[in-house]
């Protein structure tokens, strides 16, 4: 056998030996997804966001563990989706995104080293730390940022974490140990982490996201038959779709209507393509209602504009006195408000905004601007600050596409996926 072919050779083993464990079955079909190749010009590994290229003087410095952890790291990061999902976020502070990124994925593949050290172990150049525990990218990266005073870096200080350490999405921040632990996360001498990102793909669109979807459910069965357990950043990608239309129609006729009528003065839209011809209804006491739409960069346009135009639909029978909707990323970055007419809306919307992700704005907003309104739609992913501040009493529903473990301050919370 060729050298040249050396590492080619333990890059299918790697995969192989993958698929087999119970521990890593799960990851099986995103492993097929793509090309996997060892390259000379390639110092590390990277990935973009299908595609894993290894280098091959790197991997072969490597003993086996550490090779299939490698391995595992870049399915990895396509799995949890961090190139398309999080593309703002690099551009924005390309080290704290890597740091953060990899903080998910290293704890993820810790954990299995701990049952099977025989299988993978992390590079001695991994970042890791296990205050960042069932983290989200989202929450590690905004509280690094949050640490660095907006920037990573020495000039910016490293503020201390607070609270007991369990889960941001709990309202909480991770605590140091106080002696007998690991050390503190010294987030200003951190290297830059063993593997790359590559942002070259710009084909990964829903049909890309929705086959790692796919593969990730069929790794679940393969997993689950082999008696494999599926870590929770995992399981919250899984979670069954929910009918969102009729969550948001439900909320919207309880607290967004008034006293409804009937008029035969227009037909029910909705049941003309049953060919039943039914009256409409109306209302002439519904307020003003609010649509908040989270435009941080991991929820598509696609999906932004599907359920806010869905809201007009369900406003144009509702017939309240107005539509605000309110583009937030860190702060209220656009606002469109719409009155008496709510067909044919999802052409005039223009989400705004990319940044980071702060819902503490959308109610700082409507309460500098003395806005009373009805009802609130708030649509994220849920990867939000930990500290929300909702100090406003206007019902509220929370549409949150991908984290379900979200702590929400009021009102009632659906998860839902895109369909």
């Amino acid at each position: 056998m060729l050298v040249a072919d050396k590492e080619e050779v333990r890059l299918k083993r790697a995969h192989i030996k993958l698929m087999k464990s119970p521990h890593t079955a799960l990851y099986s079909g995103v492993m097929l997804l793509g090309e996997s190749s060892v390259e000379e010009n390639v110092p590390t590994a990277c990935t973009d966001g299908v595609n894993k290229r290894y280098g091959r003087k790197f991997m072969a410095k490597l003993p086996e563990p550490q090779f299939n952890a490698v391995v595992l790291h870049e399915n990895l990061h396509v799995a949890l989706k961090h190139i398309p999902f999080h593309r703002p976020k690099w551009k924005e502070d390309r080290k704290t995104a890597n740091i953060a990124a990899d903080l998910v994925v290293n704890d993820i593949i810790y954990l299995i080293s701990e049952v099977a050290p025989d299988l993978v172990k992390l590079p001695e150049s991994a970042i890791w730390h296990p205050m960042f525990r069932d983290w989200s990218f989202n929450h590690i990266y905004d509280y690094l940022r949050k640490q660095g005073g907006g920037k990573t870096g020495k000039e910016k200080g490293n503020e201390k974490g607070k609270g007991n350490g369990s889960n941001p999405s709990e309202g909480s921040e991770p605590q140091e140990d106080g002696g007998n632990g690991p050390k503190p996360f010294d987030i200003d001498n951190l290297p830059e982490g063993f593997d790359e990102h590559d942002f070259s793909n710009e084909d990964i669109g829903k049909e890309t996201v929705d086959r790692i979807d796919r593969a990730l459910r069929e790794g679940g069965i393969l997993a689950g038959r082999m008696g494999g357990n599926t870590p929770r950043v995992i399981q919250d990608l899984l979670t069954p779709k929910v009918n969102w239309r009729e969550a948001l129609r439900d909320f919207l006729s309880e607290y967004g209507a008034g006293k409804d009528e009937f008029t035969w003065r227009r037909f029910n839209r909705r049941m003309l393509s049953n060919d039943l011809y039914l009256p409409s209804t109306y209302s002439e006491k519904v307020g003003e209602l609010i649509f908040a739409g989270d435009t941080s960069g991991s929820i598509g346009q696609e999906a932004l504009t599907a359920v806010a135009s869905e809201m007009c639909a369900i406003c144009d029978d509702l017939n309240p006195s107005a539509v605000r909707v309110l583009w937030w990323d860190t702060m209220v970055a656009g606002e469109q408000k719409f009155e008496d007419k709510y067909e044919g809306l999802a052409s005039l919307l223009k989400p705004q905004g990319g940044g980071g992700t702060r819902v503490s704005a959308v109610p700082e907003y409507i309460k500098s601007k003395n806005i009373q309104a009805q009802a609130i739609v708030v649509f994220t992913d849920g990867y939000v600050e930990c500290d929300i501040k909702w100090d406003i009493n206007t019902p509220t529903l929370w549409l949150i596409t991908h984290n379900k473990s979200l702590n929400i301050p009021a009102g009632h919370k659906q998860v839902i996926y895109e369909e």
